[in-house]
C-alpha cells in the first residue's frame, strides 16, 4: 500500500464520526472528554477543530500515543480499538472492529468486500462466538 493510499483511509476518522454519534457527543464536548488516564494533569489532548478534520477524511498528523488513550476514553471505547484503526488508517494495517468494537477479524484483501460483505464477515464472526458459547455451556 502506498503512502497517497494509506492516507485515504479513513478507519480512525470512522470510528470517531460514527462513536460520537451514538453517544451524541458535540466536537467540543469530545475534545474536552480526550484526556489521557495515565496523565490527566496534562488535560485535554485534542482540539475540536483536529477531531473535526478527523471525523470529515481530512489529513491530519498521526497521533501520539497518549492522544490515542485520550481519544479512547473521551469515546468510551477500549483502548486497542482506537489504536488498531489508527494503525490502519495511517499505517494501513488492515483488520476490522464490529460495531460493538467486541469482536476483531482480519480480512487480508478487505479493500475487495463491500459493506454487505464485511457485514456478513461480522454475522459469521458472530455465529461461531454463539457455538462456542454453547459447547462451553454443554448445550453443544
Amino acid at each position: 500500500m502506498t503512502a497517497e493510499e494509506t492516507m485515504r483511509r479513513t478507519d480512525l476518522g470512522d470510528l470517531v464520526r460514527n462513536r460520537m454519534e451514538e453517544l451524541g457527543l458535540g466536537l467540543r464536548t469530545l475534545a474536552a472528554a480526550c484526556i489521557d488516564p495515565e496523565d490527566p494533569d496534562s488535560g485535554p489532548l485534542w482540539t475540536r477543530g483536529t477531531i473535526e478534520n478527523l471525523a470529515k477524511g481530512r489529513v491530519i498528523k498521526a497521533p501520539t500515543e497518549p492522544q490515542l488513550r485520550a481519544l479512547a476514553a473521551g469515546l468510551e471505547l477500549p483502548e486497542m480499538a482506537v489504536k488498531r484503526a489508527a494503525a490502519a488508517q495511517f499505517f494501513g494495517m488492515t483488520e476490522h472492529w464490529n460495531n460493538d468494537h467486541d469482536t476483531r477479524v482480519l480480512i487480508a484483501r478487505i479493500e475487495e468486500l463491500d459493506k454487505e460483505g464485511v457485514e456478513e464477515l461480522d454475522e459469521l464472526a458472530q455465529i461461531v462466538f454463539r457455538r462456542r458459547a454453547r459447547q462451553g455451556s454443554g448445550q453443544g
